[in-house]
């Protein structure tokens, strides 16, 4: 491997593999600092909260859009019809939990 070559040459090779290693090291050495290792789990923290909250902004409104749909006309109108009955069983709902919240207060006495 060494034939042909002349002592400089395989002096200037060793210099510039000492360079590329005294690199390698020092990237190595930034990617294992404490600061770099928290620095990239915050982005990837960041990254998946921000994806699972850009999916639950679009599946709530979707949801919205959908019940707005079915409450409202194309014009806008009320549904007069199906609002009803939503209100009728919100308030019941309302009812048997105050109910209930009542009962175990009157039971903690």
């Amino acid at each position: 491997m060494s034939e042909g070559r002349t002592p400089a040459q395989i002096e200037a090779d060793i210099v510039r593999r000492r360079q590329e290693l005294a690199v390698t090291l020092d990237e190595i050495g930034v990617r294992v600092h404490p600061k770099t290792i928290v620095g990239n789990a915050s982005a990837s923290v960041r990254q998946t909260v921000d994806r699972t909250a850009g999916r639950a902004y679009v599946a709530v409104n979707r949801a919205v859009t959908s019940v707005r749909g079915e409450l409202f006309s194309a014009d806008g109108a009320p549904r007069m019809e199906r609002i009803v009955p939503v209100a009728v069983a919100a308030v019941a709902l309302a009812v048997v939990f105050s109910g209930r919240s009542s009962k175990r207060k009157g039971k903690r006495k």
